[in-house]
């Protein structure tokens, strides 16, 4: 059994392409693009009967003609995109009569040098700012440091005290069962 078509068309560069697949992906497998153009709405399904027969008879090869255009789809386009003609002379023509392009006046003057002193004053406040905070990080730093140290002296004291304790318990501990005392 033959599998079912459907004909899905889109842009590509100057012309219209229309493939016959099986699916979305696959039309976008023969159109060779990656871009999901179906989600975006560049590519569409066709009904036009005439089209449907014409890439029905070619499965999973795209058909073109050129963009806009009434032509039938072919393998090949019949005729090439017409292109609007550029600049002659590959640059831009000079306006006549010796006026002035628009815009622009015959003697331009010099532009007026800015005033930079509320920039500069803005960057020195910024700066002061950014000294003053170092200044509190070193602060906070020092007094880390200070406390750490206190912390350290208190533990030490600590062990020395408990190690102290400690003995003295069992020393007494041992007096006691000496003595006849039962735990």
């Amino acid at each position: 059994m033959a599998r079912r078509l459907k004909v899905f068309q889109t842009r590509l560069g100057f012309y219209d392409t229309v493939v016959a697949a099986p699916s979305q992906p696959a039309a976008l497998k023969a159109w060779g693009v990656k871009q999901n153009l179906f989600a975006s709405g560049e590519a569409r399904r066709v009904e036009d009967p005439e089209t449907v027969a014409l890439a029905e008879a070619h499965p999973e090869t795209p058909l073109r003609r050129v963009a806009g255009s009434k032509d039938p789809f072919a393998l090949e386009a019949v005729r090439l995109p017409s292109v609007p003609p550029g600049p002659r002379g590959g640059r831009a023509a000079k306006p006549s009569g010796g006026k002035p392009a628009r815009g622009k006046s015959p003697k331009s003057s010099p532009k007026p040098v800015a005033d930079r002193s509320s920039l500069e004053a803005a960057e020195a406040a910024l700066e002061r700012l950014n000294d003053a905070r170092k200044r509190e990080e070193a602060a906070f730093r020092q007094e880390a440091n200070e406390l750490e140290a206190r912390q350290t002296a208190a533990q030490k004291a600590y062990v020395k005290a408990h190690k102290a304790a400690a003995a003295k318990i069992a020393r007494a501990r041992a007096a006691y069962r000496k003595a006849g005392g039962a735990d």
